[in-house]
């Protein structure tokens, strides 16, 4: 069966700041530096071949899975594929809240449900349209026994998760840290996602 593996990017300047960061973008800090490494080496540890790399084109997220897969080569992996860009990987927006305090924000931040479409935001179904529709693309051109790493974002993972939620193998009530990884397998037959573990390596 295939096995996707998500992971959230690291630390930015704004969820330091506590500033809203959908579309818009923030560096990596030092500590989201230290965390992609940490993510390398625990996926190195697993000793996984991956067949795809794909990735939010958002910086932050570009910039984590570029560190992982440096690592993994250092590590002694070969032929390891190229970064893809993936439109649909990308965070929600928050519309005019972008880039402000998370204070200002007037509903919960992560999973705001519906709040933030009068605002030209996104909602939380249309997000997990897109976000399970996207990673289902993904999985379904690959092999059956294919591995991916996708890298995406807090409030975009949050979403994934909880689609998946009623056939979750591990407790689901762990917090999606910068830099965790949630590990799935995919059936293609019934186009469902098993959540096999949720880590937070750093």
């Amino acid at each position: 069966m295939a096995r996707l593996y998500l992971l959230r990017h690291g630390q930015t300047e704004f969820n330091l700041q506590g500033r809203v960061q959908g579309r818009c973008d923030a560096p990596l800090t030092a500590l989201g530096v230290e965390q992609a490494h940490a993510a390398a080496a625990w996926i190195a540890a697993q000793q996984v071949h991956f067949d795809r790399l794909c990735t939010s084109p958002l910086g932050r997220a570009l910039h984590t899975l570029e560190l992982v897969r440096d690592d993994l080569i250092a590590a002694g992996q070969d032929d390891i594929p190229e970064i893809e860009p993936i439109d649909g990987l990308k965070e929600r927006s928050y519309g005019p809240f972008e880039a402000g305090p998370a204070s200002d924000v007037p509903c919960e931040l992560w999973d705001p449900g519906e709040a933030l479409v009068p605002y030209g935001g996104e909602g939380s179904q249309a997000l997990r349209r897109r976000i399970v529709s996207t990673l289902t693309d993904i999985m379904q051109e690959v092999g059956p026994d294919a591995a991916v790493l996708a890298t995406s974002h807090g409030s975009a993972a949050l979403q994934f998760k909880k689609a998946w939620e009623h056939l979750a193998q591990c407790p689901q009530d762990v917090h999606l840290g910068n830099c965790c990884i949630l590990i799935y397998d995919f059936d293609p037959t019934t186009q469902t996602f098993t959540n096999l573990s949720i880590t937070n390596p750093a």
